[in-house]
């Protein structure tokens, strides 16, 4: 494998360093696309929107209930309460 210059090492710890705020983004970005979607897309945003809350420390009972209830306005909560915690 070969080595990786000083500038692809620097993207790659930017990227590790800011890890959590992508989430947040990515988090609210599918909170939109709940309002928005209907049917088997919906069902994918919310797979998607799990995924994410994991990576920031959200407990998967919280995530289940999230996803039980199929209410994004309760995630739209959750996502302003890890704002502020950030």
């Amino acid at each position: 494998m070969a080595e990786r210059s000083k500038f692809q090492q620097k993207i790659i710890k930017n990227y590790y360093d800011n890890r959590e705020s992508i989430a947040l983004q990515r988090v609210q970005e599918l909170v939109t696309e709940l309002y928005l979607t209907e049917g088997k897309k919906r069902d994918k945003h919310w797979k998607s929107l799990a995924s994410h809350l994991e990576k920031l420390g959200v407990k998967q009972e919280q995530i289940d209930h999230l996803i039980a209830q199929n209410n994004p306005e309760l995630v739209a909560r959750l996502v302003e309460k890890l704002g502020k915690d950030s």
